[in-house]
């Protein structure tokens, strides 16, 4: 039976870690997950934590295994299930919204979100300082919300 453990690393190095442990193909070792929202921890699901503690001594900016009071601490599936399912870049966008474009010819334009669509990650917006309003179309990543009409 494995169990995730986490790994503390030096911030932004978390990449690094993760794949340096991948190549290493232990059969104990079964993933390892570097999130983005996670900063100086690596997930790694496991047989026993103290198989692969040993390994990370020669492993660059790995720190070591967070420990419990019995040695290297579990954690469950449940813990790390949110971090693998991506969420879509449109959540926390509606529709009303100033949003800036960060992204593509209209970099650093203001303007107002008409529609949203979800299903393919793309937001419609009206840009403010355009003589004749057009409709342009952005993907979510490329928007960050200024002022929202529900705040």
């Amino acid at each position: 039976m494995s169990s995730i453990f986490a790994v503390k690393t030096t911030a932004s190095q978390e990449r690094t870690v993760a794949d340096m442990l991948a190549e290493k193909e232990m059969p104990e070792i079964h993933a390892v997950l570097a999130p983005d929202q996670l900063t100086s921890y690596v997930m790694v699901e496991a047989d026993d934590g103290s198989v692969f503690a040993r390994v990370l001594d020669e492993i660059p900016h790995a720190r070591g295994v967070i420990s419990g009071s019995d040695g290297p601490a579990e954690s469950g599936f449940s813990e790390v299930e949110h971090f693998l399912s991506p969420t879509p870049d449109v959540e926390g966008i509606a529709e009303g919204d100033i949003v800036e474009l960060i992204a593509g010819p209209f970099k650093g334009e203001k303007a107002r979100v008409q529609r949203i669509d979800e299903g393919k990650d793309q937001v419609t917006v009206e840009l403010y300082e355009a003589t004749v309003p057009i409709p342009v179309t952005v993907r979510g990543d490329q928007i960050r919300v200024l002022d929202s009409d529900e705040r």
